[in-house]
């Protein structure tokens, strides 16, 4: 049996009246235009808080080196994320706003803080376990937060971590499964297991958060048409997120995403090392082509982004440098731009608007 509508969710002090989230996508691919038009549709836009300073070719940066964000202070830069906030309500106004924001990069918690500022409604932190979150949004007691999960136990330790420290549980939580886009929150092996699929997780994570509340649960990962949207919420989700649809949207803001994608076939994704230590999903051209050629660019970590990467030590071992990928894919370099997307990537066979997309989801 399908549902035969889509029901307002509520989380925290906001109710989103499609339940539908953009997913977080940088660098710069959801930014104002996106996330601002996608919340103003009545859906949840999400502004990614990655590579900041790339954004109107760094006009908001104090330093750059090579055409690049210097360091970390520059590369989320606090500047360009209040600008891209402002922008953003310009388009959505007071419609429900969040913010994604890695846990893996430096300075994570000044970057939290600086979204809250901004203007975020809801922080969304996956890529690690983000067991100190709310220590960063005590000053911001309106703001949701919610984690991404893979597993029922991952949402076990942290309502366990934060409950104990912080006396709150999670405004809602993100199920992602392992055929979304970027990286991914089990290894290479698991990603094609069937205990780690999405239709097998949804459920044990929803029998664990009852254990604490009502925290709404949103699947994510290869969710693509509204058959897969009435499926996965007959699970027991209350939502779903999707980040790769809106690769093919005209207001994605890493505009070559509208060139590239109707072109993507099956083969053209793949599973990839990452520096920052877990598995990504992208399309296999630009600097990942290069790499298997023999001819990617020489990592010289300019902009220091994800501790794990240790200052450039673990590009070197994988190839590439991610933040000079991502930031050249958001500039359209074809050559040397890395591209993410999901598994479902090469069903984006035309560019729509945000509305339109929106539109064929939902009703």
């Amino acid at each position: 049996m399908l549902n035969t509508t889509l029901k307002p969710i509520k989380i925290g002090k906001y109710t989103i009246e499609i339940p539908i989230f953009q997913g977080g996508m940088g660098v710069g691919i959801s930014w104002d235009k996106l996330a601002g038009s996608v919340s103003k549709t009545g859906a949840m836009g999400i502004v990614s808080c990655v590579g900041t300073g790339y954004y109107q070719k760094s006009a908001f940066i104090q330093k750059a080196i090579k055409n690049r964000p210097f360091d970390t202070l520059n590369f989320y830069s606090r500047e360009s994320l209040f600008e891209i906030f402002k922008n953003a309500r310009k388009i959505c106004r007071e419609k429900p706003l969040g913010a994604n924001i890695l846990y893996a990069i430096n300075e994570y918690g000044r970057v939290v803080r600086d979204a809250c500022e901004a203007g975020a409604n809801m922080i969304i932190t996956g890529a690690g376990l983000p067991t100190n979150m709310p220590e960063f949004t005590s000053n911001f007691p309106n703001v949701a937060l919610i984690p991404i999960v893979s597993s029922a136990k991952a949402l076990k330790i942290l309502c366990k971590r934060w409950e104990g420290r912080y006396k709150r549980i999670p405004d809602a939580v993100i199920v992602e499964g392992p055929l979304s886009g970027g990286h991914q929150g089990v290894s290479y092996e698991d990603c094609f297991k069937p205990e780690h699929q999405l239709e097998a997780i949804v459920p044990e994570v929803l029998e664990e958060s009852k254990k604490w509340g009502e925290i709404p649960l949103i699947a994510a990962g290869g969710i693509w048409d509204r058959k897969d949207i009435d499926n996965i919420m007959n699970l027991g989700a209350s939502g779903v997120q999707m980040g790769t649809r809106f690769l093919g949207a005209k207001e994605c803001d890493a505009s070559y995403y509208n060139t590239l994608m109707p072109k993507v076939k099956k083969e053209d994704i793949e599973l990839i090392k990452s520096p920052v230590g877990y598995p990504a999903r992208a399309v296999i051209t630009g600097v990942i082509k290069g790499l298997r050629e023999g001819k990617a660019p020489k990592v010289a970590c300019i902009s220091n982004c994800v501790a794990p990467c240790h200052r450039g030590e673990e590009a070197k071992k994988v190839g590439y440098c991610i933040a000079d990928g991502l930031g050249d894919g958001y500039l359209g370099d074809p050559e040397n731009g890395l591209y993410f997307t999901g598994a479902n990537g090469y069903k984006i066979e035309k560019i729509q608007s945000v509305q339109e997309i929106i539109n064929e989801l939902s009703q």
